[in-house]
Protein backbone atom coordinates (compact mmCIF):
# COMPACT_ATOMS: atom_id res chain seq x y z
CA UNK A 1 0.00 0.00 0.00
CA UNK A 2 1.23 3.41 -0.86
CA UNK A 3 -0.34 6.64 -0.03
CA UNK A 4 0.69 9.51 -2.43
CA UNK A 5 0.12 12.35 0.23
CA UNK A 6 -0.03 12.88 4.02
CA UNK A 7 -3.89 12.47 3.90
CA UNK A 8 -4.11 9.30 2.13
CA UNK A 9 -1.28 8.10 4.10
CA UNK A 10 -3.04 8.83 7.22
CA UNK A 11 -6.14 7.36 6.20
CA UNK A 12 -4.19 3.88 5.46
CA UNK A 13 -2.38 4.45 8.81
CA UNK A 14 -5.97 4.49 10.78
CA UNK A 15 -7.54 1.37 8.32
CA UNK A 16 -4.36 -0.87 9.32
CA UNK A 17 -4.39 0.42 12.91
CA UNK A 18 -8.26 -0.68 13.30
CA UNK A 19 -8.22 -3.82 12.07
CA UNK A 20 -10.47 -2.93 8.74
CA UNK A 21 -7.58 -4.09 5.96
CA UNK A 22 -7.40 -7.97 5.59
CA UNK A 23 -4.14 -9.91 4.63
CA UNK A 24 -3.98 -12.80 2.95
CA UNK A 25 -0.74 -14.82 3.81
CA UNK A 26 0.26 -18.50 2.03
CA UNK A 27 3.02 -20.91 3.45
CA UNK A 28 4.55 -24.55 2.52
CA UNK A 29 5.56 -25.34 6.40
CA UNK A 30 7.24 -28.56 7.17
CA UNK A 31 5.29 -30.41 9.09
CA UNK A 32 1.51 -30.68 9.30
CA UNK A 33 -0.44 -29.26 11.99
CA UNK A 34 -2.41 -31.30 14.60
CA UNK A 35 -5.99 -29.64 13.62
CA UNK A 36 -7.26 -28.52 10.10
CA UNK A 37 -7.64 -24.31 11.60
CA UNK A 38 -7.20 -22.61 14.45
CA UNK A 39 -6.36 -19.42 15.92
CA UNK A 40 -2.49 -18.21 17.65
CA UNK A 41 -3.40 -15.62 20.31
CA UNK A 42 0.92 -15.48 21.57
CA UNK A 43 2.36 -11.91 22.23
CA UNK A 44 5.34 -11.52 20.69
CA UNK A 45 8.32 -9.73 21.82
CA UNK A 46 11.99 -8.75 20.01
CA UNK A 47 15.44 -11.11 21.44
CA UNK A 48 18.59 -9.66 20.68
CA UNK A 49 21.12 -12.48 21.58
CA UNK A 50 24.35 -11.01 20.76
CA UNK A 51 24.45 -10.71 17.03
CA UNK A 52 20.86 -10.05 15.54
CA UNK A 53 17.89 -10.35 16.49
CA UNK A 54 14.59 -12.46 16.77
CA UNK A 55 10.93 -12.47 17.61
CA UNK A 56 9.85 -14.99 20.07
CA UNK A 57 6.39 -16.00 22.19
CA UNK A 58 6.38 -13.90 25.10
CA UNK A 59 3.28 -13.48 27.45
CA UNK A 60 4.87 -9.71 28.31
CA UNK A 61 4.70 -9.30 24.62
CA UNK A 62 2.72 -7.37 22.28
CA UNK A 63 -0.66 -8.41 21.34
CA UNK A 64 0.00 -10.46 18.43
CA UNK A 65 -2.94 -12.63 16.81
CA UNK A 66 -2.87 -14.93 13.45
CA UNK A 67 -5.81 -17.45 12.28
CA UNK A 68 -4.85 -20.38 9.87
CA UNK A 69 -6.22 -22.87 7.92
CA UNK A 70 -4.97 -25.90 5.96
CA UNK A 71 -5.13 -26.01 2.34
CA UNK A 72 -3.64 -29.06 1.27
CA UNK A 73 -0.90 -31.35 2.27
CA UNK A 74 1.11 -34.11 1.26
CA UNK A 75 4.97 -35.17 1.88
CA UNK A 76 4.93 -34.00 5.45
CA UNK A 77 4.51 -30.41 3.86
CA UNK A 78 1.54 -28.55 4.54
CA UNK A 79 -0.29 -25.57 2.64
CA UNK A 80 -1.15 -23.13 4.78
CA UNK A 81 -3.12 -19.53 4.47
CA UNK A 82 -3.04 -16.89 7.18
CA UNK A 83 -4.61 -13.89 8.14
CA UNK A 84 -2.63 -12.12 10.39
CA UNK A 85 -5.21 -9.96 12.77
CA UNK A 86 -2.17 -7.74 14.29
CA UNK A 87 0.42 -6.85 12.46
CA UNK A 88 3.98 -7.90 14.61
CA UNK A 89 7.58 -8.33 12.82
CA UNK A 90 7.77 -11.78 11.81
CA UNK A 91 4.36 -12.91 13.33
CA UNK A 92 3.68 -15.75 10.91
CA UNK A 93 6.34 -17.35 11.00
CA UNK A 94 7.02 -17.43 14.99
CA UNK A 95 3.07 -18.35 15.25
CA UNK A 96 3.73 -21.01 12.41
CA UNK A 97 7.00 -22.30 14.46
CA UNK A 98 4.87 -22.60 17.37
CA UNK A 99 2.75 -25.02 16.39
CA UNK A 100 5.57 -27.01 15.26
CA UNK A 101 5.35 -26.48 11.55
CA UNK A 102 8.03 -23.53 10.75
CA UNK A 103 7.95 -22.34 7.20
CA UNK A 104 9.92 -23.79 4.60
CA UNK A 105 12.97 -22.36 3.98
CA UNK A 106 13.25 -20.25 7.10
CA UNK A 107 17.11 -20.01 8.53
CA UNK A 108 15.70 -18.48 11.94
CA UNK A 109 12.86 -19.67 12.66
CA UNK A 110 12.92 -23.30 11.21
CA UNK A 111 15.56 -25.52 10.06
CA UNK A 112 15.70 -24.78 6.33
CA UNK A 113 17.93 -22.54 3.85
CA UNK A 114 16.31 -21.62 0.42
CA UNK A 115 13.53 -19.21 -0.69
CA UNK A 116 11.67 -18.59 2.00
CA UNK A 117 8.28 -20.38 1.91
CA UNK A 118 5.60 -17.58 2.70
CA UNK A 119 3.52 -15.66 0.05
CA UNK A 120 1.77 -12.21 0.57
CA UNK A 121 -1.48 -13.75 -1.68
CA UNK A 122 -3.93 -10.99 -1.14
CA UNK A 123 -4.95 -7.70 0.52
CA UNK A 124 -8.35 -6.43 1.03
CA UNK A 125 -8.73 -2.92 1.62
CA UNK A 126 -11.75 -0.63 2.46
CA UNK A 127 -10.95 2.36 1.18
CA UNK A 128 -14.32 4.18 0.24
CA UNK A 129 -17.14 4.21 2.40
CA UNK A 130 -19.61 3.90 -0.41
CA UNK A 131 -17.69 1.84 -2.96
CA UNK A 132 -16.92 -2.45 -2.56
CA UNK A 133 -13.15 -2.99 -1.08
CA UNK A 134 -10.16 -2.89 -3.47
CA UNK A 135 -9.33 -6.61 -3.78
CA UNK A 136 -4.86 -6.83 -4.85
CA UNK A 137 -4.44 -10.89 -5.72
CA UNK A 138 -0.07 -11.46 -6.22
CA UNK A 139 0.49 -14.69 -8.31
CA UNK A 140 2.41 -17.03 -6.62
CA UNK A 141 6.17 -17.01 -6.84
CA UNK A 142 7.84 -19.69 -9.00
CA UNK A 143 9.95 -20.98 -6.14
CA UNK A 144 6.79 -21.75 -3.94
CA UNK A 145 4.79 -23.31 -7.07
CA UNK A 146 6.20 -26.91 -6.75
CA UNK A 147 5.37 -27.36 -3.17
CA UNK A 148 1.83 -25.81 -3.60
Amino acid sequence: MLGRHRKALSRLGRLFANGAVEKIYWAVTQGIPAQDRGRIDAPLTKLTPGKGWKMVVDPAGRKAVTDWRVLGSAGGLAWIECQPRTGRTHQIRVHLASLGCPVLGDPVYGDGDGPLHLHARAVTLPLYPSRDPIRVEAPVPAHMRAAL
